[in-house]
């Protein structure tokens, strides 16, 4: 129809690219002579990423909300669940002023993050590819018998403050995968996306940790120049956190939709 492409809205053309996107990953995955390879993913995620620059908080019907003083009744973060389908997930998270998302990793993830008001600090640490035998490491205060196991060596890779002028943060299956949020200057929300869709039964399921620290002048592995070695101990979910559900008031998506011939 003629007005097919004045009706699409910015958010449906970004599901429509995520799923174009992400559908190319298993053979993205799969190296050389895989068609039509990496290349075609990484020349669709960056569409994806071009398309996120352009989103905000009106495009979704979202109004900022202001800070009230103290942290507010009710849990710290929601979540508006916008889509999902076998490829990905959609959604945008609202911090309130303070909140905080834990460290937590995505395993076997590609994700993107778009702010869409306020401001959020990130703080990212990569998979570490390299040796990871923690024996001869000692820590401060010393481990529980049997917490070795739960060990992962990682890398800080960055920590930045993102707002609605900054481009979307990228995480792979190896770069950034694991991640702390937090609302540092007043209520924030970001626009989600995660491909594939968390899924335990599938070995993706949320992990939380928190950071520890070496007692000095043990060994450790080195690490790549220019990057921080750190051990993370995998741990239940921090208590002070937990994520309630509001509605999505935007425009309607479907995951699955094709574009018209006039879009």
């Amino acid at each position: 129809m003629p007005g097919d492409r004045m009706a699409t809205s910015l958010i449906q053309r970004i599901a429509r690219q995520a799923r174009t996107t992400f559908k190319l990953l298993p053979l993205a995955e799969a190296g050389p002579g895989s068609a039509p390879g990496p290349g075609a993913f990484q020349d669709n995620l960056s569409q994806l990423s071009s398309l996120l620059e352009k989103v905000k908080a009106e495009d979704l019907n979202l109004t900022p909300r202001r800070s009230q003083g103290p942290r507010q009744a009710g849990p710290p973060v929601t979540y508006m669940h916008i889509c999902e389908s076998e490829q990905f997930s959609m959604g945008v998270f609202l911090l309130q002023a303070g909140a905080c998302i834990p460290l937590h990793d995505h395993p076997g993830m590609h994700g993107l993050l778009k702010v869409l008001y306020g401001s959020v600090a990130i703080e990212c640490f990569d998979k570490d590819d390299g040796e990871q035998a923690a024996a001869g490491v000692q820590f401060s205060p010393p481990l529980l018998q049997g917490q070795r196991a739960s060990l992962r060596r990682s890398l800080r890779s960055s920590s930045r403050l993102l707002d609605q002028a900054s481009g979307p943060c990228l995480l792979t299956p190896r770069l950034s995968n694991m991640h702390r949020i937090e609302a540092p200057n007043g209520p924030a929300a970001f626009l989600d996306i995660l491909a594939p869709p968390y899924d335990p039964e599938a070995g993706r399921d949320c992990h939380y940790f928190k950071v520890l620290q070496p007692v000095p002048g043990r060994a450790s592995s080195p690490a790549p120049p220019e990057q921080e070695a750190v051990w993370l101990l995998e741990v239940p979910q921090p208590a002070d956190f937990w994520c309630g559900g509001e509605p999505y008031p935007g425009p309607q998506v479907v995951p699955d939709r094709e574009a018209s011939p006039k879009e």
